[in-house]
This record gives C-alpha cells, sequence and structure tokens, in this order.
C-alpha cells in the first residue's frame, strides 16, 4: 500500500514537472459578467499550460452577502466545447460564503486545458438558471474582428411573413415535472410585459396548479420574446423564457435535464422553431452594461461604444456557431443585438445627465444648475447619438424584443428631439403662442429631429411610434379639454374676438388627432391610431365594474365596504420610489384637510417582500402616513394589482366609485395636489 502511495506521488510530481506554460493571460479583459447582482467578476490572470488552465479570480460582492460557486462551473471556447473544472483554492464549492469586510474574495480554479489555439473564453458557474457568468475572457492585445451587421445578415437572409403585425391571443401553457410548491419555493411567475400600440402596460401572473400545471392567454399585436420570472425560486429555476406569434398556443414541459437542473422544454409553435436561439447565451444586454454605465465624457464615449458594438457582433458570430442558429434564430438574434445597442446608447446620455446638472431649491422651487456646461450642451447635440445610425429602425423584427419599448422611451424623449420641437416658435419674450398652426410646427420639428437622430431619410417605424406614443400620452388631456373649449365659445361675458382666440388656443381631440392621423404614415400604426381613436370615443360609461372572482378586486370592494359613500383614491407605491415618498411627504399637509372630508378616502397600498413589511416601511409609515388607510402587500399580491390596473410603474393612482367601479382613465384622480379639482370634476361628469 505504502508503495502504490510513493509510486503514484512520484507519477504526479513528473507530471507536474513535465507541464508547459504556453500562454500566460495577464490582467485579460472580459466582454460582460453575468447575473452578479451588485458585484462583479473579474480574471486576473489565466495561464495556460498543457495539463491544465488555471484561472485566477477576484469576486467583489457586498459586504454580508452570501455568493456560492457550483462544483458544475466550467469553460466554454468559441466552438462550444467544455472544459470541467477540476479543483478550486481560496473557497468551498457548492457552499454558502459570506462577503467580507471588504467585500473581495480572491479564489484559483484550475480547469481542463484548452487548447492552444484558443483566443477567446467563456467561464460558466455551472448549468443553472442565474448562474455567474464572465464572458469573452481574452487578453486585451488580441484584436477581436467580427464580420459586420451587413454580412451577418445577408448569409442568414429571412422573409418577414405579411402578417407580423396580428392582433390576437397568445397561450403560454405547460407543466413542471415533480412540481411541489414547497420544494420548488414558488406558485407564480410574473412577466411584465408591455405591448407598444397599447396605453397602459400589462403585467401578466403565471400561477402554477398544485399538480405543476399552467396556463396563461393575454392579447399581442404582434410576436414576442419575453419570460415569466420566478422571484423566489429555491432550485435554481428563475426563468421561462419563450417566443410566441399572436394566435398560438405555446406548449412547455420543465423538467431536469442530464445534469439535474430544471429546463424548459418546447413541444410547440414558434418556441420549439427557435428553440436554439431561446436557450442560447447571447447575454447582449449584458454585453451592452459597459456601455449603460459609462462614466467618462461625452468625448470619451466613442470608444466605448466602438468597443461594445464589435463585443456584441462577435458575441453573437460566436454563439450562433455553438448552437447552429436557423437564419430565423439568426435574424431574431440580430434584432436583439441592435435593440441593445441602441438602448445602451440612449442610456449612457441619460445616466450622464445626473452627472452634469443638478436642481436647487431656491425662493420656494427648484431651479436647474447645470455643473459642466460643455457636457450639458454636448447632450442636446445630435452627433453625440452618431451610433444609433448603426440600427435599422425600420426592421419590424426588432419589435420583438422585450427591450424593445423602454428603447422607444429613450428615442422618443432624446434631448436633441427636445431641443428641436420649438425651432422658430419661440418669440422675444420665450413665449410659445398656443394654437393648432403652431402644434403642426412642433410636429413636423419632432419628426424632422427624429430622421436626424437616427440617420434615416423618411419618418422611420420608430419615429412614427413615437409620435403614436405621444398621441395615447396626450388624449386623455385633449378630451378633457373638450368641456373647457365648449364652455369658452359659450362664454358671452367676453367678446367674439376673445372667445376665438382663446378657444384657438385649447388643444382639444378635434383639433389634435388630425395632425397626429396626416403625421403617422405606416399603415400599421396608422390603424392602431384610429382604432384607438375610435375606441376612445365610443366609451360613454364614466366608470367600469371591477372583475368578478379576483382577490385584488375582492379587496378593493372591501375598502368600499369600509368607507360606505366614499370615493377611494388608491396611492400605489413602494419604499424604494424616490418620487412615490416625494409626494407622500409633500401632500402631508393637504392630506390633513382631505381627512376632513366625508366623500373622499386615501388609501395607500404599498408593495414589501412580504405582507407583513420590512422596519423601515414601519417607521416611514409612522412618520409619514399615521391615521391613515395603509395596506402593506408581498411582492405577489402587488404584482396582482398590477395586472388587475394594468401598470407597471409606481406612483400610480387609481379612483374608484363608491359602488365599486373603476373610473374612466381620463377622469381619475392622478395625485394629492388635485384632489378637489378632480373629484368634482368627476361628480359633475357622473351627475
Amino acid at each position: 500500500m505504502k508503495q502504490t502511495i510513493m509510486t503514484t506521488l512520484l507519477v504526479l510530481v513528473a507530471l507536474v514537472g513535465q507541464a508547459k506554460t504556453f500562454k500566460t493571460i495577464k490582467a485579460p479583459e472580459a466582454m460582460a459578467c453575468v447575473n452578479v447582482f451588485r458585484g462583479e467578476i473579474r480574471a486576473r490572470e489565466v495561464i495556460m499550460r498543457d495539463t491544465a488552465t488555471t484561472v485566477h479570480f477576484t469576486i467583489e460582492y457586498p459586504q454580508g452577502n452570501t455568493f456560492r460557486f457550483d462544483k458544475g462551473s466550467y469553460l466554454l471556447d468559441e466552438d462550444g466545447n467544455r472544459y470541467p473544472l477540476r479543483s478550486c483554492e481560496g473557497i468551498p464549492l457548492n457552499a454558502w460564503i459570506k462577503s467580507p469586510e471588504n467585500g473581495i474574495t480572491d479564489f484559483t480554479m484550475h480547469f481542463e486545458p484548452l487548447p492552444k489555439t484558443v483566443q477567446i473564453f467563456d467561464f460558466t458557474e455551472g448549468d443553472v438558471n442565474g448562474a455567474f457568468m464572465l464572458l469573452g475572457i481574452h487578453d486585451k492585445k488580441y484584436k477581436i474582428a467580427p464580420p459586420t451587421l451587413q454580412q451577418l445578415s445577408d448569409a442568414n437572409p429571412y422573409t418577414v411573413p405579411a402578417d407580423w403585425f396580428t392582433t390576437d391571443t397568445i397561450t403560454i401553457r405547460g407543466r413542471f415535472e415533480g412540481y411541489d410548491a414547497e420544494k420548488f419555493g414558488f406558485t407564480s411567475m410574473e412577466c411584465y410585459y408591455e405591448d407598444v400600440f397599447e396605453k397602459d402596460d400589462a403585467t401578466l401572473v403565471l400561477d402554477i396548479a398544485p399538480d405543476g400545471t399552467f396556463e396563461k392567454k393575454f392579447q399581442a399585436s404582434y410576436p414576442i420574446h419575453h419570460r415569466f420570472v420566478a422571484n423566489d425560486s429555491k432550485l435554481g429555476f428563475y426563468e421561462l423564457p419563450f417566443f410566441a406569434r399572436p394566435g398560438e398556443t405555446i406548449d412547455i414541459t420543465v423538467k431536469p435535464n442530464e445534469s439535474g437542473f430544471y429546463e424548459c422544454y418546447y413541444n410547440s409553435g414558434s418556441s420549439k422553431e427557435v428553440e436554439r436561439w431561446l436557450k442560447s447565451n447571447l447575454k447582449m444586454n449584458d454585453v451592452a452594461y459597459p456601455l449603460h454605465m459609462f462614466k467618462g465624457k461625452i468625448s470619451e464615449v466613442g470608444e466605448a461604444t466602438e468597443r461594445t458594438w464589435q463585443n456584441m457582433l462577435y458575441r453573437l458570430q460566436m454563439e450562433s456557431r455553438r448552437s447552429h442558429f436557423t437564419p430565423l434564430e439568426m435574424q431574431l438574434a440580430l434584432a436583439d443585438l441592435q435593440v441593445n445597442f441602441a438602448y445602451a446608447v440612449m442610456d449612457y446620455p441619460m445616466y450622464h445627465e445626473d452627472d452634469v446638472m443638478k436642481y436647487e431649491v431656491r425662493d420656494g422651487g427648484y431651479e436647474l444648475v447645470i455643473l459642466d456646461s460643455v457636457e450639458w450642451q454636448g447632450l442636446r447635440k445630435m452627433e453625440t447619438y452618431q451610433a444609433l445610425h448603426r440600427v435599422d429602425f425600420d426592421n419590424p423584427l426588432l419589435i420583438t424584443n422585450n427591450h424593445y419599448p423602454i428603447t422607444l422611451n429613450r428615442i422618443q424623449f432624446a434631448g436633441p428631439v427636445r431641443e428641436r420641437q420649438y425651432d422658430g416658435l419661440i418669440d422675444e419674450n420665450g413665449v410659445i403662442e398656443s394654437n393648432v398652426d403652431n402644434d403642426k410646427i412642433i410636429l413636423s420639428n419632432s419628426l424632422a429631429a427624429y430622421r436626424e437622430l437616427m440617420g434615416s431619410e423618411g419618418d422611420n417605424f420608430m419615429a412614427q411610434l413615437s409620435t403614436y406614443k405621444f398621441m395615447l400620452g396626450y388624449f386623455n388631456g385633449w378630451r378633457k379639454n373638450e368641456d373647457l373649449y365648449s364652455r369658452i365659445l359659450a362664454d358671452t361675458t367676453i367678446t367674439a374676438e376673445m372667445r376665438e382666440k382663446a378657444a384657438a388656443a385649447i388643444q382639444t381631440v378635434g383639433k389634435m388627432m388630425p395632425l397626429y392621423l396626416d403625421a403617422i404614415s405606416h399603415p400599421v400604426i396608422h390603424q392602431k391610431a384610429e382604432q384607438f381613436y375610435a375606441y376612445k370615443m365610443a366609451q360613454t360609461e364614466f366608470s367600469t365594474p371591477l372583475p368578478a372572482d379576483n382577490a385584488s378586486a375582492d379587496l378593493i370592494r372591501s375598502l368600499c365596504a369600509k368607507y360606505p359613500g366614499r370615493y377611494l383614491m388608491i396611492d400605489f407605491w413602494g419604499m424604494g420610489c424616490g418620487p412615490c415618498r416625494s409626494a407622500i411627504e409633500q401632500s402631508k399637509a393637504l392630506r390633513a384637510e382631505v381627512a376632513k372630508r366625508d366623500d373622499i378616502k386615501l388609501v395607500f397600498i404599498a408593495e414589501e417582500r412580504t405582507a407583513e413589511g420590512s422596519e423601515a416601511y414601519h417607521n416611514y409609515v409612522k412618520e409619514w402616513l399615521a391615521d391613515e388607510e395603509t395596506i402593506c402587500l408581498g411582492k405577489i399580491d402587488f404584482t396582482r394589482m398590477q395586472e388587475l390596473f394594468r401598470f407597471n410603474g409606481i406612483p400610480h393612482y387609481e379612483t374608484i366609485t363608491p359602488e365599486g367601479r373603476r373610473v374612466r382613465d381620463d377622469l381619475q384622480i392622478t395625485g394629492h395636489f388635485n384632489i378637489d379639482y378632480g373629484l368634482n370634476r368627476l361628480k359633475e361628469q357622473l351627475k
């Protein structure tokens, strides 16, 4: 036995002695760090030997928080070949580790040897949803040379079906094999989905039955790539991604894979057709993250933008080769790349604006203070956004991406567009006369600015969709002005000339809709605008009933019973929402007066991790909302409220009649500071 041990040791020593180091990479670069929320993984050094590949890592993680690394970690080369982890030094595997006081933990991993020819590779912490990843690790001296966007597209021709824009129901159904609520840690999943043609968002809740089956139906206007998310999974399964066209049923089985980790298996529909793409590790938003959060000046962002673009193209080329994408999968991936790139391009100036300006309280109001005038002006110059010209904003596949709505929002409110809207309309006193002719010029200026911003010769799909979204946002205001317009024309206390001049300044549905319909030429968007207009004008009821057999609606009805004869104004808020807390704090004195009324009751419904609420929540309520109607909901129940009232952002306000009916959106009381006006107007309409 002793002789055998000595022989084994001698063999190991001999092997170590013969190991040859053929490459050492000092301080390698990486394209993206994935799933390390509030932290970061870095590779400090890579040593490539013919017997093993050694990577020295550092993880920065908030002090006191825990993390773990799976023994199933591996490296992945450009062709998708795996190199499993052999051993680890510095941390235990498959065990929770508390981050130290300085938040920094160094450790070393030894993997099976990468071939000498490998220039770039990924680190993945096991085959589990939410695994830590460090993508595109390479020597900074290595020059990445990806193909162009056009080359990738030309090599994968795909014709978009004529019925790409179709409004119909999508059904997501399936089952979890071996489902047990206690074991899995969740009984529902959420999807924060937004149809860009709809005025309201559509939070979706997918309930899982005790036998593991699930089914969710919802309406969509075009194919979508999205995911349902579980927030409290105990098994490492967090996401149920899907791709679906309107009218389809997507059947999904969630079951353990060969490694024992739960995985989605697609049985029908478009998800099955693009399964390789759905399961790929493109992570385009993560690859674009360094541009999202770039901290340099405008003169420096160009280099980061170019590096991000090249990394994204290279990542797509590499992952498509690993996963063997079909032409459709490649075109969807190219759309994914473009949307996430545009999102990052627009995020940089949004965050940078906060670095170069601030608001100060002066003379009882807020005054804008510019901290860096050069950077401030640069954010309003079209050349700052030149990188957007790389994106084909007319490509209908872009709209499928789940980041498309937020990218649309960024472009809709882009600084240079806002800067150009009022060109030629501001008089020497800094005033713009309000009338239909000027509104037409503002609309024309905006479209011209969008063309320049995105490098488009005509009014592309994104520009027209931005115009459409403004129409949706303004419509209720125009509708409210109809009454004012009629009262002005009927006012005999002023001259006919004064009446006409005052009425000309009022924006009404009758005046504004023709302008917007003329500006929107894309047939699909134009049709949606006409449908929205017809739907809104057909609304004759001032309120609608809440659904039966709905727990969230039942809670609202119980509040109506608690405060009979009163309207409810509900404020949906949360401790992490700055605008929510600001509105609550600034309206405290006003609410004290409202509390004396017997015709309205304010209700505050907050989202907390659990229904019991945190200590911070209870302290805040005690200070700012004492003696008011406050309700604390856990995340799942709050999400159900979001689904009921169709909102994703907070603060959000709802008005409920004494009969327990939801007030129409253009008659809602939208905040604490216009309660008198809003309630009086609502009562007048309901007479």
